[in-house]
């Protein structure tokens, strides 16, 4: 009986190996993500840190986001995003103004707060990436690459706490070169929110102009 050549027995040795990571992987999301799907809110608080060596950009700064289903009600940067299942009102104090939009999930390529307990069930190869200690929790970090080879994303790394099955963090590389990194600080879950936290009331901001963009 012939042998195989090494290079080949080291070729099919990796693809299995990348196959059982990959699997590896996958199976630590959908734990992440059922463990969500079965609470009736979050409120989290975040780090939100901007990055762009080229161009000399550091941006740092907190956030917090209140989820309910596909609901949810975002501060960040002095601004207030409310989504309340079918249209995003994003409310700019500053400027006295409110923009509201028609949300259409098809178009959407961008990770909202809803989405990111799940954006990656669809359209993303998985891989067993990096574990590291961080005060002595352990955050396995799962490798993301978009399918679509002309995404503006170039890869995301997903850290998740191995014990609670929390996301600690995301780690988000664009093509340009920006990486973009939120970082959970505080994750509640089933609050007593108040009942019209995710609808959107015009007598709230009667001195703001409406610009309805659809």
């Amino acid at each position: 009986m012939k042998r195989l050549p090494i290079f080949l027995i080291a070729l099919v040795t990796l693809f299995s190996v990348n196959a059982q990571n990959a699997d590896k992987a996958k199976a630590l999301l959908n734990e992440v993500s059922s463990k969500v799907k079965s609470y009736d809110n979050m409120v989290i608080d975040f780090k939100y840190t901007l990055e762009n060596t080229a161009e000399k950009v550091n941006q740092e700064t907190r956030g917090d986001v209140s989820i309910k289903g596909d609901k949810y009600f975002l501060n960040l940067m002095g601004t207030s995003q409310l989504f309340d299942g079918k249209k995003i009102y994003t409310i700019i104090p500053e400027d006295q103004e409110i923009n509201v939009s028609t949300y259409v999930e098809e178009d959407d390529t961008n990770i909202t707060p809803s989405k990111m307990f799940s954006f990656y069930e669809n359209g993303y190869t998985y891989k067993w990436d990096i574990v590291q200690d961080v005060k002595g929790r352990k955050i396995q970090y799962i490798k993301l690459t978009p399918i679509d080879s002309n995404a503006d994303v170039k890869n995301i790394l997903l850290g998740i706490d191995t014990q609670t099955k929390h996301i600690y963090n995301l780690i988000q590389t664009q093509d340009n070169g920006t990486k973009i990194t939120i970082t959970v600080k505080s994750f509640k879950t089933n609050q007593p929110l108040a009942k019209n936290l995710f609808s959107f009331s015009e007598d709230r901001y009667s001195d703001y102009y409406i610009n309805r963009l659809d």
